[in-house]
């Protein structure tokens, strides 16, 4: 078999290899960390940061990396909300493919994108590869894959390959939102109320309420970073300043995952009459409406199927369902069957039971 033979089938196993990710009820942290095992050589990066993400904005909420220093993330942070450079996370999405690199997209000049000027070069490193891994409508997570100068930029056939691996790691990503064993998570605790942070111009921690200290170590990242705290209290405080200077932002507020499965929403807001950049951000539990969208989505449910549970749990029967979303009676009975089949469940009573307790309530 020839070079090109070999590398075929490598990457024909790794992304084998990824697509069983979905199945394996791994973690966040472990998908990437597999990820990254069968990825690093077929891919030939030098460094990766991996990231999950609120899954209905795209926007980043934790960082992994054991390759990069985080020791100046605070400047990283800014560049990903500030900069409108080439291939950011949200350009990808919107391009219609999964996975882009710097050299491509610039056509061969990345030195006019700020990140390769402030970021990369500083780091010792030349190409850049993004990858959003969406699935099912929602974007859990994304990559920076990098590589030494010295390398060239990444060719087309490992940008093709990162496009499709990352279709395979929004589904394991996706998977891995579920609460463990697939079993409701309501009962695991009782939260204390709103979390309350201030945060500094440079999103260092001034100020927390009494649950916050409990909060920030659940929502704690991966990686250490220069923050001292998670990245989704920074991302928020950072969108809520662009609010602030009447720019455009995705959302005003960024959900999150605990270990424990509970999803949080962040709100964060400028202090009123403080010194400049300060930001407040209140961390609470996730409301249903706010949930159950999200915890659908996690058991691959498909936006119709989505909209015939919501009204289920809203305590619509089989005819008002059909009524509503113009449906034969037939169809709506189908889609329940594959609701039940994708939840676990076996009637609407525990697919009701499921979703509520699911999101934390």
């Amino acid at each position: 078999m020839g070079s090109r033979g070999v590398r075929a089938a490598a990457a024909q196993q790794a992304i084998e290899g990824l697509r069983e990710l979905a199945g394996a009820g791994l973690t966040a942290e472990a998908v990437f960390r597999r990820a990254d095992e069968l990825l690093r050589e077929v891919l030939a990066y030098d460094a990766v940061c991996w990231h999950t993400a609120d899954p209905a904005t795209g926007l980043v909420n934790s960082v992994l990396s054991d390759d990069l220093s985080l020791d100046s993330f605070e400047e990283a942070v800014r560049l990903e909300v500030w900069t409108d450079d080439p291939a950011t996370f949200p350009k990808i999405r919107r391009s219609g493919v999964r996975a882009e690199t710097l050299s491509r997209v610039t056509q061969g000049r990345p030195e006019r994108a700020v990140r390769y000027r402030e970021q990369i070069v500083p780091a010792g490193f030349g190409d850049e590869m993004r990858a959003a891994f969406d699935a099912h409508g929602g974007m859990w997570g994304c990559a920076a894959f990098m590589r030494a100068p010295d390398r060239g930029p990444f060719l087309g056939r490992q940008r093709q390959l990162a496009d499709t691996a990352a279709r395979h790691l929004g589904n394991a990503l996706r998977a891995s939102h579920l609460p463990p064993g697939g079993e409701a998570v309501g009962g695991a605790g009782v939260d204390a109320g709103p979390a309350v942070v201030v945060l500094g111009a440079s999103n260092r921690l001034l100020a927390v309420s009494g649950p916050a200290e409990d909060l920030l170590a659940r929502l704690a990242d991966p990686s250490r970073t220069s923050l001292g705290l998670p990245t989704a209290f920074a991302m928020a405080a950072e969108h809520a300043r662009r609010t602030a200077c009447g720019l455009p932002v995705p959302q005003s507020k960024i959900r999150i995952q605990a270990r424990d499965g509970r999803w949080y929403v962040l709100h964060a807001s400028p202090l009123q009459g403080s010194a400049a950049g300060e930001v407040t951000v209140v961390a609470a539990p996730a409301t249903p409406a706010d949930a159950m969208p999200l915890y659908l989505s996690a058991y691959g449910l498909t936006a119709r199927e989505q909209e015939v549970a919501l009204l289920l749990v809203r305590g619509c029967d089989t005819r008002d369902v059909s009524r509503l979303l113009a449906m034969k009676p037939y169809t709506v009975q189908d889609h329940l069957k594959s609701v039940f089949a994708k939840a676990g469940v076996a009637s609407r009573r525990e697919l009701i039971a499921r979703i509520m307790l699911g999101g934390g309530h």
